[in-house]
């Protein structure tokens, strides 16, 4: 079978060069020009541009192909017309994204490494600094745009210092310039914040109902925005896994959500707030705790209660990125607030992009019960790294474009979307390396986690089967199973 075409994979028929230039508009035209000039097409194509929308609509004419959107719904047009032509399909289109941020988490740390991360070192950061290769981040926003992608959280939830600097000293400069670079591919940043950074600041507690901690949240907000002023907002971990948070103050996640939130609001940003909120310290023999329901327990009971630009940041599945697992319900309850959705794109219990996992299905698995309107946005834990090809292993790949499409419908149908990667990619072969996709989350759990079962791996580096690995250990991963029951 032929291999994918370099770090691109599936855009086989561009330029290896990203197009430069500061709008989208501009993008799509040199894409358009290189795709048609790759693809042997003379005819020629238009873009016009009519706002500032992401919908765009693709019509054929006997002189052109002609692209009508916003900025960047032109460029989402550019690359849907070169994949349709590519794969002999109609060209006609009229289409809008489901979610209006499509949004992808990198857990990428200031020394260059990556939390969970199974690709290489970070694309953003090096030595505490903010490093990146210009050139290769106009790849890494190409890569991103042609499947809908249109916003990136560049450094680690669970943020230690110097990150602390990206918001409030001199990594905001490069922080800055990353979204400068960023930008004419329609991607805004998102800044992953410290809740006790006030503390480090000068300040004597971090409480949320503290004046002085909300004036600190507003200045520091402030600064943010007059040097990325289109900065989507702030993700939040906090009262997670030992890190501070509003209970350490006694405040509710509401009190200290709406403080972030407020300082946000005249910026128009969102503050993401994670609710994978647990006993990380459990006693195993205590049999009335509950992890996987933990988050429902804290947030419940609080629904209205979040301002309008909080967005409570929900995992899949009520544990954490399991093989298996059933859906949330975080997203199934809570009709007074917003929430996103969150999935796992690194492979962290899913053979960390050394066993393959196409993940497509179990996304499907809760998209098929989530009522459409109970989700405002998609998040994806990034699978992204500096290797040459992005993601580790060539078919990992197939992860990310099958994520950016589901971003796109508010749907997937993980057939048709592992066929058509698998057509752009291995052309010579794409009927086998569909089965391949399709057929992996079914091998590899009977492999690792059969039935079901969860936290059946080997502790700390979550690869491998060890079926009493994490039984007796603190975080509240007990599954029970023995001769006399299945289990939880």
């Amino acid at each position: 079978m032929n291999a994918p075409a370099g770090e691109f994979a599936w855009l086989p028929y561009l330029a290896q060069e990203a197009p430069g230039g500061a709008a989208p508009a501009e993008a799509a035209r040199r894409e358009l020009a290189a795709g048609l000039s790759a693809l042997g097409i003379r005819k020629a194509a238009r873009v016009e541009a009519d706002g500032a929308g992401e919908g765009f609509r693709i019509r054929e004419d006997s002189e052109a192909y002609i692209i009508t959107g916003g900025e960047p719904g032109i460029l989402y047009g550019a690359y849907r017309l070169l994949t349709s032509l590519y794969l002999g399909r109609p060209v006609d289109a009229d289409e809008s994204p489901f979610y209006p941020l499509r949004i992808l988490n990198h857990w990428d740390n200031m020394d260059g490494s990556v939390e969970r991360g199974y690709a290489g070192k970070s694309l953003f950061f090096r030595d505490g600094k903010v490093s990146f290769d210009a050139e290769r981040i106009r790849r890494y926003g190409r890569l991103l745009a042609s499947v809908g992608i249109n916003a990136v959280c560049p450094n680690n939830v669970n943020v230690v210092p110097p990150a602390d600097r990206l918001v409030t000293g001199e990594g905001l400069d490069g922080i800055s310039r990353l979204a400068d670079t960023l930008r004419p591919f329609g991607i805004r940043l998102l800044l992953a914040v410290d809740f006790s950074l006030p503390t480090r600041s000068g300040l004597s507690t971090a409480d949320p109902l503290d004046e002085g901690v909300q004036a600190f949240w507003a200045h520091t907000a402030e600064g943010v925005y007059r040097r990325i002023p289109d900065l989507a907002g702030f993700v939040v971990k906090a009262d997670s896994e030992s890190r501070p948070g509003p209970f350490t103050y006694g405040r509710t996640q509401a009190d200290g959500a709406n403080m972030l939130a407020r300082a946000l609001l005249s910026h128009g940003g969102k503050l993401f707030w994670r609710c994978f909120v647990y006993n990380c310290a459990q006693d195993w023999r205590d049999q009335e705790t509950d992890r996987p329901r933990a988050a429902y327990d804290h947030f419940a009971p609080m629904d209205g209660q979040f301002l309008p630009n909080v967005v409570l940041q929900v995992k899949n599945g009520p544990l954490d990125f399991q093989v298996r697992e059933p859906v949330s319900p975080m997203l199934l309850g809570m009709p007074g607030t917003q929430k996103a959705l969150e999935v796992q794109l690194a492979q962290e219990y899913t053979g960390q992009q050394v066993d393959l996992f196409y993940l497509a299905p179990q996304w499907k698995d809760v998209l098929k019960v989530l009522p459409r309107e109970k989700v405002c946005c998609a998040v994806g834990v990034s699978n992204l790294g500096n290797d040459a090809n992005w993601t580790g292993h060539d078919l990992a790949q197939a992860n990310l474009y099958a994520f950016g499409k589901m971003c796109w419908d508010g749907a997937i149908d993980p057939a048709q979307t592992a066929l058509e990667w698998a057509r752009l990619t291995f052309p010579d072969a794409a009927a086998e390396v569909g089965g391949l996709l399709l057929r992996s989350p079914d091998v590899y759990e009977k492999y690792a986690s059969p039935l079901g079962v969860g936290f059946m791996v080997n502790p700390s580096t979550h690869y491998g089967p060890s079926p009493m690995g994490y039984e007796f250990s603190r975080w509240g991963t007990f599954h029970r199973a023995d001769r006399e029951a299945l289990g939880v």
